[in-house]
């Protein structure tokens, strides 16, 4: 079973610890994705979104210790958002061979801008955020049921398919197909408000 992940912001909290080896890797493996898909959807092709990625998951390394909670400034994610963005159209408009991210004073302007609020593109930030979240608590759910309690539910809620179809398939009655769909759904719903929890 993998190891529950912390809140986003007891995480969060916990990067500045560059020994803090499982932060990190939690980190990573909730915004690494969230960046690469947010940058295919750009136009990036593989090999570019996964450069773009690493730069951005270097800055945060870098600039992450500065962060601060603040309600004026924003929450984290749309402080990752600014980063991820102006790396992508930095990306766009430098010259070929240019290096990037030397840490000098524009990388700290770069890191200290901020989204503006309810923009198209922030909120499709978001909405790759809560499908990162989802698959993220998925995969937590999937090791903690058996294996037709979890293709009741994700026939049934995620593939659309008749719970009828499915409890045949499976040997369940249509009232077993719908109570594992409901047990299932019950634990992805405490998974998703513990990743879920304000900055």
């Amino acid at each position: 079973m993998n190891p529950p992940f912390d809140t986003r912001s007891s995480l969060i909290l916990r990067l500045p610890d560059k020994r803090d080896v499982e932060a990190w890797d939690q980190f990573v493996a909730i915004y690494e994705p969230l960046v690469y898909r947010l940058a295919r959807a750009k136009g990036f092709q593989d090999a570019d979104a996964r450069e773009i990625v690493q730069e951005v998951m270097v800055a945060v390394s870098q600039a992450v210790e500065r962060w601060e909670p603040d309600s004026e400034r924003g929450r984290f994610r749309d402080w990752l958002f600014c980063i991820a963005r102006n790396f992508m159209i930095n990306y766009l408009t430098r010259r070929k061979y240019r290096s990037f991210g030397g840490g000098g004073s524009s990388m700290d302007e770069l890191l200290e801008q901020q989204p503006a609020p309810d923009t198209n593109e922030s909120a499709e930030f978001d909405l790759e955020y809560r499908r990162e979240i989802f698959r993220l608590a998925a995969e937590q759910v999937r090791d903690q049921v058996n294996a037709d309690t979890w293709q009741a539910f994700w026939r049934t809620s995620v593939e659309d398919e008749s719970v009828e179809a499915v409890a045949e398939q499976l040997g369940m009655t249509p009232g077993m197909v719908y109570t594992a769909r409901s047990r299932v759904r019950a634990r992805l719903r405490n998974e998703v408000q513990r990743f879920q929890q304000q900055d």
